[in-house]
């Protein structure tokens, strides 16, 4: 018999894997709270992915601070039915993310509400920067999480105690979710599904929804640049030149000479003004160049590696993955497909 089907049996037939307490109710009560400037996509896909059917137990409210219109992002807004007394009935509460996060927290009440919410046994599971309510809650304090690549600088300034992790697609810290942007809120509804009631479930789910049941690498693969913005504008003219350079050999002393410092010099000063090492600073302008030649030619990892400055195939495979969290070969496949 499918995992689906026996859940929908009721609570009884709930298999004995769930990794949290079984509802009092035979459904998985889900509320998703839609903050001031909340994005569609964001909203949308707990609710559709959770959406009460035979093989989905669950049942969604969609909840604001308080019953009625609630202004959104992106030319949309919405019209509620339940305000945050839905937090008290739900086991598990998603909060999309939302307009310039990094400016305001949310209304007191609704920090309130996610604390006592929490305390009260439900999980938090927040879609990109949905990550900042649940932050301004003190429940991710030492704890890790991420957000959108965007704001992943903005969250860990604005909340220091949190482990922001820039990379991942989504974090589970047990009673408390992060995800990514849009995308990887299905990719994190898909993992509490797995969780919740199993492989088969979630897959079942995942081609619902026409999406990926598991999707490889991090977030740090769709970040147009690796190569961080400066801090600071001293050695612009050196990181220019390297940049026409990086097939060549660049060491430390190389870089210090075309900067006219010393080598130890160089190297404080550039950390100062980057956040990175010259020489790490160099290794991700490289990946960065790798990646536009796998997206935009043919050549050959063998060949683009030698491009780049990293000599073989396997050099390039071993930074691409320690740097993007992914292969060259999969990064390629991700980023050309239909072009």
């Amino acid at each position: 018999m499918e995992v689906g089907l026996q859940c929908a049996l009721g609570e009884a037939a709930r298999p004995p894997r769930t990794l949290f307490p079984v509802p009092a109710s035979p459904l998985f009560r889900v509320a998703v709270l839609v903050l001031d400037g909340a994005k569609p996509l964001d909203v949308g896909i707990p609710a559709q992915v959770f959406t009460t059917r035979a093989s989905m137990p669950y049942e969604v409210r969609v909840c604001g601070a308080a019953p009625g219109p609630v202004a959104g992002g992106d030319g949309l807004s919405y019209y509620v039915a339940h305000g945050i007394e839905a937090l008290e009935w739900a086991d598990i509460v998603f909060v999309p993310g939302y307009r310039h996060p990094d400016r305001d927290d949310p209304p007191q009440a609704v920090v309130d509400a996610l604390i006592a919410a929490h305390h009260r046994g439900a999980r938090l599971a927040a879609i990109s920067t949905g990550a900042f309510a649940l932050a301004a809650t003190g429940l991710l304090d030492g704890k890790r999480a991420t957000t959108h690549w965007h704001y992943t600088q903005a969250l860990a300034a604005k909340r220091p105690l949190v482990q922001v992790d820039a990379n991942v697609l989504f974090v589970d810290e047990g009673s408390v979710l992060t995800s990514a942007g849009a995308a990887s809120g299905i990719d994190l509804c898909l993992h509490i599904l797995r969780g919740d009631l199993g492989v088969s479930a979630s897959n079942h789910a995942a081609r619902r929804l026409v999406a990926a049941p598991y999707r490889s690498g991090g977030q740090a693969q769709y970040v147009p640049r690796s190569v961080p913005e400066p801090l600071g504008e001293r050695f612009a003219a050196t990181r220019e030149w390297a940049l026409h350079r990086l097939g060549e050999p660049l060491t430390l002393e190389v870089l210090a000479r075309h900067a006219a410092v010393s080598p130890r010099t160089f190297s404080r000063r550039f950390v100062e003004d980057t956040g990175y090492t010259p020489m790490q600073w160099v290794m991700r302008a490289r990946i960065d160049v790798a990646r536009e030649l796998l997206e935009r030619s043919q050549r050959s990892i063998e060949q683009i590696a030698a491009d780049v400055g990293l000599g073989t195939g396997a050099n390039l495979r071993l930074h691409f993955q320690r740097i993007l969290d992914t292969t060259p070969s999969e990064y390629r496949r991700t980023f050309t497909q239909g072009q």
